[in-house]
């Protein structure tokens, strides 16, 4: 394929070209790329950092190797788009109330949450997440119900019958949930079933749903374990996402956007 029919793919079908080169010559750099795919080197380094956010890749010095883990752990996600997360987890806390029930999905997006909610008085939070009752274990102000279960050590979540049977026991009026990716078709994507079972719950169990994603999982499909969207969410995300990212999602009904 030629250098100028690669420049009128879209930032979808590139990255995804990258990720193949990637896969097929097991390193690429970003000059060479940039050259072949007749964008700029600062374009390039965009989609490499958002596939390496995905766990699709590893970066290394001028370029990226294929990542060595398919599922990043919780560590891993912590230090990527940091900055976005923190800004999605301010929103997030401007829109709870006092005497809210809320539910935390486990993620790092939801950590960064749970640690704005510390002095929150009033409030009562359910969750699966051990990043998120690490930051509440000494916040006297809210009361905390733990979702406890199977531990997924990698992302740091609770998962499996216990949790799920805590979960059918309560109601909220707002849940925060992360996504590994997010497909306006399929959905929320996980790495195992057990995951998107539980957030099928957790939309079930709530008033109002708020999916909480960074622009990196927009469009992104790194598992085959889906939770379908409710009919009416709110998906909150940052300004890095662009028209093509965020297209698919204004076209479905029951869905407000939110940058930030």
């Amino acid at each position: 394929m030629s250098a100028e029919v690669e420049g009128r793919l879209s930032a979808g079908q590139r990255r995804a070209l990258i990720e193949r080169l990637v896969t097929e010559q097991g390193a690429v750099q970003v000059e060479e790329l940039a050259a072949s795919l007749a964008v700029t080197p600062s374009t390039i380094r965009r989609d490499l950092q958002l596939l390496t956010d995905q766990g699709k890749l590893a970066r290394t010095y001028g370029g990226a190797m294929p990542a060595t883990s398919a599922e990043p752990s919780l560590g891993q996600r912590t230090a990527l788009a940091s900055a976005e997360k923190d800004r999605i987890a301010a929103w997030a806390a401007d829109q709870v109330s006092t005497g809210d029930t809320l539910i935390l999905d486990a993620g790092t997006t939801t950590g960064k949450l749970a640690h704005r909610l510390r002095d929150r008085a009033g409030l009562t939070v359910i969750t699966n997440s051990v990043m998120a009752l690490t930051e509440l274990v000494d916040a006297d102000p809210v009361q905390v119900v733990s979702l406890a279960g199977e531990l997924r050590h990698i992302s740091q979540g609770f998962v499996g019958p216990l949790a799920e049977l805590t979960l059918s026991r309560v109601t909220a009026d707002k849940a925060f949930l992360g996504a590994d990716g997010l497909d306006s078709r399929h959905g929320i994507c996980e790495a195992s079933l057990l995951q998107t079972r539980l957030k099928e719950q957790m939309i079930a169990q709530s008033r109002e749903v708020f999916i909480l994603a960074d622009s990196s999982k927009l469009g992104a499909k790194p598992f085959n374990a889906w939770a379908p969207l409710p009919a009416t969410w709110t998906l909150v995300t940052d300004t890095n996402a662009d028209e093509t990212d965020l297209a698919p999602f204004r076209c479905l009904a029951g869905v407000s956007i939110i940058t930030v």
